[in-house]
């Protein structure tokens, strides 16, 4: 294994971001891949049995898609229910290297790299967009934003933007919000006009990653570097709380929900394990220990699973939601590093990156056994399997219903 290096990032003083949406290349300069109006989400899958009744629906944030089913919010997300905007995408791994300002472009049918593409400057994330139809390439040290076309695999035009860490979308499509890490700020932009809505002070350092709340009102933000927790409201693009996390050198990570919308998961790779909380209540969590440098958290195909990777031992926890207990740890043969990643769209496969040893792992979801490792660059970080189930993203590196 490689030695393992430092990665931070510089607090750059505060410019305004600047998001320009999801311009595929080689469409004309007007066209945008960003979120079409909230009235046009891409084809959904099937209705279940168990849809939401119109009480829940008035819930909703307005403009937001519908769960398909009231009790699985990643009811949208099993094996083959790919959305028409991405049914005839060719499936690849996405791996950014952040120290060789790469993308690794693997076909997970052969375990190749099958293609290298140059993008910016320590690339982060790979988010694709709330429509599905863009690959957003976050190149936080280089300040821009390279667009990859899924259908072709071929980048478009850079966009200039100031501190792109990681990336999100609303679920009602209306607007991407930017992880503004160093600059400490959440910022909201119109995803047609690409006007800001609002620049958030997020009064904390690091913020990281997120996720949304069931009627998508609001979403609760990681903040890596204070240790801290922020409850965000979508609407109003305000900050209604903070807490900090009750260990003492805190580093949260990965937020993911449980299916049933009432427990929150936050990994935490200081205190080794997971975070639970209500995030209604936003009262104290509980820690359950799962590894040492927990980072990243996958929702299985069938809704009964969090794979927990942690990364400072090599291992990834499988964490049962109906019973909130591990029911088993994956051992890399030899050791590694996985950090960040996702599951197959057939949910066979779980794909992390080696964040310290240049390689991706593919590891079988059946028995957590190593099925390959591909060699990619240096500093490998937020891989995107692409495409996947379900009807929109949410961004980070695929979270969709």
């Amino acid at each position: 294994m490689t030695a393992r290096p430092t990665f931070r990032r510089p607090r750059a003083a505060l410019v305004l971001l600047v998001l320009f949406a999801g311009l595929l290349p080689g469409a004309a300069a007007c066209s945008h891949s960003a979120a079409p109006p909230p009235s046009t989400p891409p084809a959904a899958a099937p209705q279940t049995s168990a849809a939401p009744t119109a009480e829940a629906d008035a819930r909703l944030l307005p403009g937001m898609p519908p769960p398909l089913d009231a009790h699985d919010l990643y009811a949208a997300d099993r094996p083959g229910q790919l959305a028409a905007a991405v049914r005839d995408f060719p499936s690849r791994i996405y791996v950014p290297n952040t120290e060789s300002d790469t993308v690794s472009v693997i076909d997970p049918a052969t375990y190749r790299v099958v293609e290298t593409l140059r993008v910016g400057h320590q690339p982060q994330h790979v988010v694709p967009s709330w429509d599905l139809k863009t690959l957003w390439v976050n190149n936080d040290l280089g300040n821009t934003l390279t667009p990859i076309d899924p259908a072709t695999g071929k980048t478009g035009e850079t966009v200039d933007v100031h501190d792109p860490y990681n990336l999100y979308f609303t679920p009602d499509g209306k607007y991407a919000v930017v992880m503004a890490s160093a600059d400490r700020q959440l910022v909201f932009r119109d995803a047609h006009t690409m006007a800001v809505a609002k620049s958030v002070p997020a009064d904390c350092a690091g913020v990281n990653h997120a996720d949304f709340s069931p009627d998508g009102r609001y979403f609760i933000v990681s903040c890596e570097f204070s240790g801290e927790l922020l409850k965000v409201d979508t609407a109003s693009m305000t900050v209604l709380a903070k807490q900090a996390l009750p260990q003492h050198g805190s580093m949260p990570q990965d937020v993911k929900l449980s299916p049933d919308g009432r427990t929150w998961y936050v990994a935490d790779m200081v205190a080794g394990g997971v975070w639970t909380l209500d995030g209604d209540a936003f009262g104290p969590p509980t820690l359950l220990p799962t590894g040492k440098g927990a980072h990243g958290l996958y929702v299985s195909r069938d809704s009964r699973s969090l794979y927990i990777s942690n990364r400072d031992e090599g291992t990834v926890s499988v964490l049962d939601f109906a019973t909130r207990t591990l029911t088993a740890k994956w051992r890399i043969p030899d050791g590694g590093s996985p950090d960040m990643g996702g599951v197959s769209a057939d949910g066979k496969v779980l794909w992390l990156s080696g964040r310290y040893d240049a390689e991706v792992y593919a590891i079988s979801t059946d028995d957590g056994h190593l099925l390959a490792r591909v060699p990619v660059g240096a500093g490998p970080h937020g891989l995107c399997v692409y495409p996947q189930p379900g009807r929109y993203s949410l961004g980070h590196t695929g979270i969709f219903r």
